[in-house]
């Protein structure tokens, strides 16, 4: 879904389930080729697979992302988020109930030594750096809804980061500790059979236009896929008598 189109850049809202570029896995019915196909003076920007896109998401991942539409917007924008000048915030559920209300993770992430097709929590000299800020929204028995920003973009960064604290994403096998309880709760594990991907949310995106330089911000609300859940999880998993931060419910 085109959520803004200049002539410069596009706003794009990914469904969950949605590769962003082909690779060997998938080779057609990618984000790209429906971007190509939106604007095709896109092509060739920032790489022949890429078509503008200056930041992924993962494939169980919905939400916002930007592409250029030419190579002085992909420049601007790349240069953007490289001095982490680019805002983006996550609204994600996890497994268990995070003590602290906000924090922040500052550790490495680099590929799994064992599995390549996994990142992992790495020592620095192994790794690149990772940190995540993140501040709870609303706690349940057994697991937490909160907020997490990237100050870095590492793949999978928000997944392994939370699942080294022991909470991973609702969702998430390849992240999933063997220490995650099972959900007993049927209904609760059907609603998370139907998640589509990860409880994970591309939630708001701020940056600045690279051409009229204005500071432009967008939100994109909860998707049904994750509210089912929220619904569900307030009904019967009574949120734990924790103060909540902010008293908000949702990524600012």
């Amino acid at each position: 879904r085109v959520i803004s189109d200049d002539a410069d850049v596009l706003v794009l809202d990914k469904p969950a389930r949605l590769v962003v570029h082909p690779g060997a896995g998938q080779r057609t019915g990618t984000l790209a080729h429906a971007l190509l196909a939106h604007a095709p003076s896109t092509a060739g920007v920032g790489g022949p697979r890429r078509p503008g896109i200056v930041h992924r998401l993962d494939k169980g991942t919905s939400g916002l992302l930007v592409a250029a539409k030419s190579p002085r917007a992909y420049a601007r924008l790349t240069e953007q988020l490289a001095a982490r000048q680019v805002t983006r915030r996550y609204l994600a559920l996890v497994h268990g109930e995070l003590r602290q209300n906000e924090g922040t993770i500052d550790a490495p992430i680099g590929r799994h030594p064992r599995h390549r097709t996994r990142m992992a929590v790495l020592p620095a000299r192994k790794g690149k750096r990772a940190v995540t800020r993140f501040r709870v929204l609303e706690r349940f028995k057994g697991f937490t809804c909160l907020e997490a920003q990237l100050e870095t973009g590492r793949t999978h960064q928000i997944r392994v980061h939370l699942a080294s604290l022991g909470h991973p994403l609702v969702g998430d096998p390849t992240y999933r500790l063997s220490s995650t309880p099972r959900i007993s709760d049927s209904a609760l594990a059907a609603l998370v059979e139907g998640l589509d991907g990860v409880a994970l949310h591309a939630a708001s995106l701020a940056f600045t236009h690279p051409v009229t330089g204005a500071r432009l911000e967008f939100t994109s609300p909860s998707p049904n896929r994750i509210d089912r859940l929220l619904s569900y999880l307030r009904v019967g998993f009574a949120p734990s008598p924790h103060p909540l931060p902010h008293g908000g419910r949702g990524p600012r």
